[in-house]
């Protein structure tokens, strides 16, 4: 097993030690699921935002990198588990990850001048 296999593992362990089953049996519990991790997201992506001196106008503020390395794995616990939300496996998003890297890399060869949602719809 790979780590990101054990990561996905882990996290459905996890999940339904606190009572959640992933993937939801209807489209109304999955949209509210995708909606509460999304939301859980903000919120660990303000408390990132937290660990860096974002107020250029106050002078007490530093940088808690370690904190900001915690926010960063609270970010991917969500992350796995909105994947899982919508049926996601570790190598369903390793093999879209290789696809959409693949399209970013060819925007940049072409300067992305134009936006073109089809060259995403084969992921």
């Amino acid at each position: 097993m790979d780590k990101l296999e054990e990561i996905f593992q882990m996290q459905e362990t996890l999940n339904s030690r606190i009572g959640v089953e992933l993937p939801p049996a209807t489209d109304e519990e999955k949209a509210k699921w995708v909606l509460n991790y999304t939301r859980a997201m903000q919120q660990e992506t303000a408390e990132l935002i937290d660990s860096v001196p974002w107020k250029w106008w106050a002078k007490y503020q530093k940088f808690d990198e370690q904190n900001a390395k915690v926010e960063v794995v609270d970010l991917f616990h969500f992350l796995v588990s909105l994947a899982q939300t919508l049926g996601m496996s570790a190598d369903d998003i390793y093999e879209a990850y290789v696809k959409k890297n693949k399209v970013n890399h060819e925007r940049q060869e072409s300067g992305y001048s134009v936006k073109d949602e089809d060259d995403s719809k084969h992921i």
